[in-house]
């Protein structure tokens, strides 16, 4: 079983596709966009740990007979979770070899093992691990709310061309791969240098790829494990002994293709990484990495922030007035489907129905993606009564869904109208606070009286006018405000500027609260700021 999450793997055609990567001290956004529009978005603490692809050696905690699998101590607060049938085939190989390793055996190069026989598909993990038990696993799930990680002991090493498999002797080339003579010559070349005991697959960028390259690539993923035996050589568990390479250019391991137009970093040390990245995997793609250095925020220049606001909150307008509200929840994901105030422009209701949940269609499909929601979703749809519409409706989804390469499911609508889609779940969901607290009651809910307002303001002025003689005075307010000091005549800022000065003047503010003022007196740019 091959355990690898390709976030972020697309297949893009005739598109223009830019990557952004925000770096702050914390924290790091990587935004994808095709032709402008927000479509992928990823945030990662820089100071994260285990992350999918990471391989540890740990050492078995608990054995659970009921559940056929083990807790295992990689270092996590709560304890890893293996299960009997995550062990792989060969386990019994890989555990006679990581043996002769901690022991000490060997320690000049790396041990010959025989191969074992292949592990019983139905066999009980009691009778292959035992309490105290060092084992050599590999992340396939980060830890999600309550949950420690999810382990396998299929060790796998990706590139970007190919993927490598200790103690495995099968080559398989990507289905994607359509020419038998092309996948023929990648399988043939692969055997040339690949040694015993190990497995390669063959992913679907490896495609016309000459065999100095496909050569050089394996040569790299074999020194990445003889890196990784090595350290759990020296290390005592539990250890991190490979981590996965730095995410941007895990990512860009995944995704970069020709039809990229320009990559944006706004952190020098970032950028020099994947420079260096693009230039062993496609040197004459070097100039499409850009430091960004602009005095606006990135994500404000590019107009990403904005779109995260708008697709990230509970309620994602779509067309027309239509709109979703997305739930999460522990147990699954739950969107529903509302026409809102559109126009009914089609010929009758049902016509109108399938018009929304099409355009929906295309938008939950984009959401799963950005939010990266996984496990079970559930998305009840507008009711139609034609069972053709259902279908068309069906098939819609699966298109949509067909550029997300995470491993997924959709089931037909059901006679109540739902439609239930499983994803792979290795991260937990994106979420992003699209709430901002009231800049007037400051989140308490409650303000001073506004019929006091005049009051105060006038307070405000004749403290100015007081301590100053010459200048303007500048009253800054809501237009909501402004227009009612103005209103009547005389008006109550005609009469203010009689009985303090002419030198009164008024500017109306929409980023101010609809009681808050600011008094600005011009004269040493003193601000006195006023509040109800």
């Amino acid at each position: 079983m091959f355990y690898y999450y390709k976030f972020f793997e697309i297949q893009l055609k005739n598109v223009n596709a830019e990557l952004f990567i925000n770096v702050t001290q914390e924290e790091m956004y990587i935004a994808l966009l095709e032709d402008k529009r927000l479509v992928e978005l990823r945030r990662e603490k820089r100071n994260v740990q285990f992350e999918v692809g990471d391989i540890y050696i740990g050492k078995i905690r608990k054995i659970m007979p009921g559940l056929n699998a083990a807790f295992v101590n990689i270092g996590y607060e709560k304890d890893a979770f293996l299960h009997y049938l995550d062990l792989g085939p060969q386990f019994r190989t890989l555990n006679k070899f990581l043996k002769l390793i901690v022991d000490k055996r060997s320690t000049n190069g790396l041990p010959h093992v025989r191969r074992e026989s292949d592990l019983d598909k139905n066999g009980a993990i009691a009778n292959i691990l035992e309490a105290g038990q060092e084992v050599l696993v590999q992340v396939v799930k980060e830890p999600i709310s309550t949950k420690g990680p999810r382990l396998t002991s299929e060790i796998s090493l990706a590139g970007r061309n190919l993927v490598l498999i200790p103690f495995s002797d099968k080559v398989s080339v990507s289905k994607k791969i359509k020419s038998g003579e092309e996948r023929n010559r990648l399988k043939q070349l692969t055997q040339k240098f690949k040694p015993k005991d190990f497995g390669v697959i063959i992913r679907t960028v490896a495609e016309n790829k000459p065999e100095s390259e496909i050569e050089s690539e394996f040569n790299y993923l074999m020194k990445r494990w003889n890196d990784c035996i090595s350290k759990v050589r020296d290390s005592r568990p539990p250890a991190l002994a490979l981590c996965e390479m730095e995410r941007a250019t895990a990512m860009l391991r995944d995704i970069l293709s020709p039809e990229f137009n320009s990559i944006y970093v706004n952190d020098g040390d970032v950028l020099e990484e994947i420079k260096d990245y693009v230039r062993k995997i496609a040197p004459d793609r070097t100039d499409i990495v850009k430091l960004y250095n602009g005095k606006v925020p990135m994500f404000d220049n590019f107009n990403i922030e904005k779109q995260i606001k708008q697709a990230c909150g509970k309620i994602v307008s779509f067309k027309n007035g239509a709109y979703l509200i997305i739930e999460t929840t522990e147990a699954l994901n739950v969107i529903d489907v509302n026409s809102g105030n559109r126009s009914r422009t089609a010929e009758n209701q049902e016509n109108n129905a399938l018009e929304v949940n099409l355009a929906a269609a295309d938008e939950i499909a984009r959401q799963l993606r950005l939010r990266d929601m996984g496990g079970i979703v559930v998305v009840d749809f507008i009711d139609m009564q034609s069972s053709e519409n259902r279908l068309k409706l069906y098939e819609r989804m699966k298109a949509a869904m067909a550029s997300d390469r995470t491993k997924h499911n959709i089931l037909p609508l059901s006679k109540f109208g739902l439609m239930q889609i499983t994803r792979q779940r290795v991260r937990p969901v994106m979420t992003i606070d699209t709430s901002e607290t009231c800049p007037t009651c400051m989140g308490t809910g409650k303000i001073q009286t506004s019929v006091v307002l005049p009051d105060m303001i006038e307070a405000a002025i004749q403290k100015a006018a007081s301590e100053q003689q010459k200048g303007k005075i500048i009253l800054r307010c809501h237009p909501f405000v402004r227009a009612f000091l103005k209103k009547g005549f005389p008006s109550k800022f005609l009469k203010w500027k009689f009985k303090y000065g002419f030198r009164l003047k008024i500017q109306q503010s929409v980023a101010l609260g609809l009681v808050d003022f600011k008094i600005i007196q011009d004269s040493d740019n003193i601000d006195i700021d006023e509040t109800i």
